[in-house]
């Protein structure tokens, strides 16, 4: 039997040690990822562009662990090489990339403006290939034939449903990531990288607004997803047991897309 086989539970989705960047880790989906990770015991940087937040977050999560702040504006090539630069600063080896960070807009079709297509393009679409490029390095180093360096992007439902808001750019930019991952896995493979998709559907804290009889209806599992769903779906990315895992989709969304029509 190979050791491979008898890992034990922990050694196969243990990241203990690993060093994880989780963009815009400081709220929302990237925070629930990035907590998971600093309790699972790994080394754990999270940027967003207001420093202020990033750091009254990563002061939460250190309580669990470590977490360090770093501020950066992943709207630009500029900040995603700056974010690069800084990181292969503190760090030789990067085992984990989560490129979470994310903007929308709404507005009809008729007015819906060029420069608000631009700029969620840029931070949804365009930021993730280029902080990857930029990274390469530190991935390369993290890298083992038996335990590949993760690249995880965060993508959407949106991706591959329609919604009824009006948010073209940003369903246009989750389709777009979704096979830009596979392309990416298709690239680094032979580098022993891994490339996959988490695709969150409503979250508990976007989900304010929302009705129970709405999550009901919309929802087969008939709840919103807790941050312990995407973490743990981030986590089995990350370790062991995930490490043949490359190219995919993961929904994370409790059935919404296999509700028949």
């Amino acid at each position: 039997m190979s050791t491979r086989a008898s890992a034990t539970l922990s050694e196969l989705f243990g990241v203990e040690g690993k060093a994880v960047l989780v963009t815009g880790g400081s709220r929302g989906i990237g925070r629930a990822i990035a907590s998971g990770f600093v309790r699972a015991g790994a080394r754990v940087y999270i940027c967003a562009r207001d420093l202020e937040q990033c750091q009254a977050s990563a002061e939460e999560l250190s309580s669990y662990g470590e977490c360090i702040p770093v501020r950066a504006d992943l709207g630009t090539t500029h900040g995603c090489l700056e974010l690069a630069r800084h990181l292969a600063e503190r760090e030789s080896k990067l085992h984990v990339l989560v490129n979470n960070a994310g903007s929308t807009w709404h507005e009809q079709l008729a007015t819906y403006p060029e420069a608000q297509w631009d700029s969620v393009m840029n931070v949804n679409l365009k930021s993730p290939f280029f902080l990857t490029q930029a990274l390469l390095p530190l991935l390369t180093a993290a890298a083992t034939r038996e335990d590949p360096a993760r690249v995880i992007n965060v993508g959407s439902i949106r991706g591959y449903l329609v919604p009824q808001r009006p948010s073209f750019a940003y369903t246009a930019s989750k389709g777009a990531i979704h096979q830009l991952t596979r392309h990416l896995a298709a690239e680094l493979a032979s580098a022993g990288i891994t490339v996959n998709v988490l695709a969150p559907g409503l979250f508990e804290k976007r989900m304010s607004q929302t009705t129970d009889t709405k999550i009901r209806t919309q929802i087969p599992l008939g709840r919103k997803a807790a941050a312990d769903d995407l973490a743990g779906a981030a986590i089995f990315l990350a370790s062991r047991a995930g490490s043949y895992v490359t190219g995919t989709v993961i929904p994370v969304e409790g059935g919404v897309g296999v509700v028949p029509n």
